[in-house]
């Protein structure tokens, strides 16, 4: 190995590492690594920012205004609220729900999608007494399965249609990935209808199938030492026959009194931890004589004109690692936090002193225009009305799926190049005033934009050092007697690897010069290889983190970190075998 590629291998050793142990946020972990690599020498100054002037984080920036502006209005809302219906069972309703899941997201970006469905279908299964867990992983992997279709799908496409020009080769077309990402979609769709129903209602244990929706957050109140519990039993004061909402401790001072006994007798300023549901969790504070142990945050969004929000904590929030007093919460974000959800977790400690985690669910008290002011925030995930309300459609909807579609229409008939139509469909968001320019500013994810602009660096290092050719040729020499489709299976299974440990856009960049390397070693076709990245680096169906739509449903969902392999390694194999066939042929 030459130095550089020795450079190169410990500089992407040491990025993968961080970024797997989240020591720091992605983007930061990815433009170091490109930086190292300028300054020692091993890429020059224009390679560093060549993916900066790249059509694919420019493209990917203009539909990222598009798919907000979609959730805006309620573009797509009619169409997949229609898909609801009470009177069927598990697998029609599957069938009913991810098939124009997946095809509204070949068309527009997932998260808004999966983000405009979550809380929908929270409150449509607990109507009708069902459990919403059946529901919200597939979704999330329909819709990301139906990114594979087109190549505005998603983000990972993009980046590797902008390497396959950055390579002096032609961008994808519209459709071109559609051969391979179709039939890997519809198998992929057919799986999750099939097996959702037994496999993620057999990840249940009996505490969460008590009831269909049951989503266990914990919660605590004080009593009122003015109100009528203090010298009442907890079974005369009616909190020990509390329907699916459970009394599992009480702190009185600094002693802790568990497991609770019928007969003990409420004391002024104890604390009541519960667990229940949410809409229980929210019963419980009406209750006379119990507030919530942060009425002191609470109180002022007690005039009529507040509301219950869950929140998603995402993976790149400010918030993980804080608690809720070191982060300020009330005067940062303007809402107070009465209860927390963590899947597959049960928290005793106080709320106040728990440190978040990505995927923690936060049950939110705070005014009207809470949702508005943090959705497009990169601390939260997911930002829901707690009874699923959601924007209708309107004829500003229609306006934006018609731009879409027209967008489409254009690029495949090459009339106008995808990078011109995203950006063309983006201004007319802002011109026609569907989205205000603070909207619109919002709506750019620029953890996003800044990993793929960074990236581009690290490809061109693995490339250029001869580094992305060694392991090349180390895949080839392990899938030897496999041929192309054993070299092809080799890319395939560590692009899912490190899209599992790393971001999904990150694992094409790195995966893409080896692919490359990998077909010239073994005479296959280039295209064909870089298409079997881009989807294999959206094929993340293991872990909640790979994907964040994943991590959108792992709290709204009550899911545990093995229930995603319980359902995506099937799902895994199925789409891992239709891309290596279909990419090798």
């Amino acid at each position: 190995m030459t130095p550089d590629s020795i450079i190169t291998l410990v500089v992407v050793t040491i990025m993968v590492t961080v970024m797997v142990r989240e020591v720091i946020a992605p983007s930061i972990a990815v433009t170091t690594a490109m930086i190292v690599l300028l300054v020692t020498g091993v890429i020059d100054s224009t390679q560093a920012l060549a993916g900066f002037s790249n059509p694919a984080p420019i493209t990917v920036g203009a539909l990222f205004i598009l798919a907000r502006a979609v959730e805006k209005t309620g573009a797509i809302q009619p169409l997949l609220a229609g898909t609801l219906a009470s009177e069927l069972r598990p697998r029609q309703q599957l069938v009913r729900l991810l098939f124009p899941t997946a095809a509204v997201s070949s068309a527009f970006n997932n998260t808004p999608i999966v983000a405009m469905l979550v809380p929908q279908l929270v409150s449509w299964a607990r109507r009708g007494g069902r459990s919403a867990s059946l529901y919200l992983m597939p979704v999330s992997f329909a819709a990301i399965l139906g990114g594979m279709v087109t190549v505005v799908g998603t983000s990972t496409n993009l980046i590797v249609s902008g390497l396959l020009e950055e390579a002096g080769m032609p961008a994808l077309g519209m459709f071109e990935m559609t051969p391979i990402g179709g039939p890997a979609a519809v198998l992929g769709v057919l799986v999750l209808v099939l097996l959702a129903p037994a496999l993620l209602a057999a990840g249940k244990d009996p505490a969460e199938t008590f009831d269909a929706s049951f989503r266990e957050y914990t919660i605590e109140v004080e009593v009122d030492p003015s109100g009528p519990l203090p010298g009442r039993s907890v079974e005369a004061a009616g909190l020990r026959a509390l329907k699916e909402a459970f009394l599992v401790r009480i702190r009185r001072d600094e002693a802790v009194l568990a497991p609770v006994a019928p007969d003990t007798l409420l004391q002024g300023r104890d604390v009541l931890g519960f667990v229940g549901r949410a809409d229980l969790v929210v019963d419980i504070l009406t209750r006379r004589g119990l507030r919530s142990a942060e009425h002191k945050h609470a109180d002022g969004f007690r005039d009529g004109s507040h509301s219950f929000y869950e929140a998603v904590v995402g993976p790149t929030s400010s918030l993980l690692g804080k608690t809720l007093a070191e982060s300020g919460f009330r005067e940062q974000y303007g809402g107070a936090v009465l209860a927390i959800h963590r899947a597959g977790t049960s928290i005793r400690d106080r709320l106040g002193t728990i440190p978040l985690r990505a995927g923690d669910t936060l049950l939110i008290l705070s005014d009207t225009g809470f949702r508005n002011r943090w959705r497009d925030r990169r601390d939260f995930l997911l930002v829901a009305d707690l009874d699923g309300s959601l924007p209708v459609g309107s004829k500003r909807g229609i306006f934006v799926i018609g731009t879409a579609i027209t967008i489409m229409t254009l690029a495949t008939l090459g009339l106008l190049s995808v990078l011109k139509g995203a950006l063309l469909g983006a201004v007319l968001m802002v011109v026609t005033g569907t989205l205000s320019t603070n909207e619109a500013r919002n709506a750019l994810n620029l953890e996003v934009l800044v990993i793929i602009g960074a990236a581009f660096g690290i490809g061109a290092a693995l490339e250029g050092s001869g580094l992305a050719a060694s392991l090349a040729d180390g895949l080839v020499r392990l899938s030897s007697g496999g041929g192309t489709t054993g070299t092809v299976l080799a890319v395939v299974l560590a692009t899912v690897a490190l899209t599992e440990l790393i971001t999904n856009n990150a694992a094409a960049v790195l995966m893409f010069p080896v692919a490359i390397a990998a077909a010239q070693a073994t005479g296959g076709d280039p295209r064909s290889f870089a298409i079997a990245v881009a989807l294999s680096a959206s094929a993340s169906f293991l872990t909640p983190v790979g994907y964040q739509t994943n991590t959108m449903v792992f709290g709204p969902g009550g899911y545990r970190f093995l229930d995603y392999a319980r359902l995506g390694g099937p799902l895994t194999i199925v789409v891992v075998t239709v891309i290596t066939l279909l990419a090798s042929r």
